[in-house]
């Protein structure tokens, strides 16, 4: 079978939506209220089935780059038993479902029999899915498992370094953590000396972090912008009149955000609170 590594989100999101839909639908049925949960439970469980079974085997090829980064192979041992159990469980609710099937024609008895056993190992792999879904997210949002490298893609890897520095970077200027702020966006502008948005953050690193306004307002004057980039000159106009504001001059300040206002009248609102806070 191919490498189906890079498909893993794909297929076990359409497995948690099948199996999910499958169990509701089945106890719907179980009702009789809703003639056509039944057919669309069974449909939707043996799909779901299918699906668990390739997110297993789509977990095993992507696992490898996964578990190699350091610190992660725990985390990535209990998303995989967590899926191996889900599969198995939803395994046997799709034999059920084929008994019913089968039975059907034979003895509506059995069959219904086959259908509520359904039904409630189904709750049992809803839970199932709920874990191993929990583990997976703990994988992504806690070990960034998987995430800029799915594809090998030099751009992506590029993007989840400046992600985790810039991270890394805010988080030490929350916890009053001046200099490892200033050194990580530092870093990031060397780094990605091009890019647009990491230059502007090094600038507003050296007022923010650097107490050196005045090094920032000789930065922001070489800076270059198109004069039909209105993103752009918001935010060059904003970090000018708060460098303005650092270094002692007020007027200087309410001059830049004035000119914004009259340039960008759709976004006055915003400049008045600004100007508001000039001193």
């Amino acid at each position: 079978m191919p490498n189906i590594g890079a498909y893993h989100p794909i297929i076990v999101h359409f497995a948690i939506a099948l199996l999910t839909l499958g169990v509701v639908f089945r106890w719907v049925s179980l009702t009789g209220r809703a003639p056509f949960t039944g057919p669309a439970a069974a449909t939707c469980l043996l799909l779901g089935a299918a699906a668990a079974f390739l997110a297993v085997h789509s977990g095993t090829d992507a696992h490898g780059p996964v578990e190699r980064i350091p610190g992660v192979r725990q985390a990535v041992m209990d998303h995989e038993d967590a899926g191996h159990w889900a599969r198995n469980v939803f395994l046997v609710v799709a034999l059920l479902e084929i008994g019913a099937l089968v039975a059907k024609k034979r003895s509506v008895h059995v069959a219904r029999v086959a259908l509520w056993g359904s039904a409630v190992v189904g709750i049992f792999g809803f839970a199932a899915i709920l874990k191993a879904a929990d583990k997976g997210g703990d994988l992504v949002y806690e070990y960034a498992g998987g995430v800029g490298i799915r594809t090998g893609d030099t751009a992506d890897v590029n993007r989840l370094y400046l992600a985790g520095v810039y991270q890394a970077a805010q988080q030490a200027r929350a916890q009053h953590d001046s200099a490892r702020a200033a050194a990580l966006f530092g870093q990031l502008e060397r780094e990605f000396p091009t890019d647009t948005n990491v230059r502007l953050l090094a600038i507003e690193s050296l007022m923010r972090d650097r107490d050196n306004a005045r090094a920032a307002l000789t930065a922001l004057a070489r800076f270059p912008m198109r004069p039909d980039d209105r993103r752009l000159q918001l935010r060059v106009g904003f970090l000018k009149a708060d460098a303005y504001a650092a270094v002692g001059k007020p007027d200087s300040a309410r001059v830049v955000l004035e000119r914004l206002g009259n340039a960008y009248p759709d976004m006055q609102a915003r400049i008045n609170e600004r100007l508001k806070n000039v001193q």
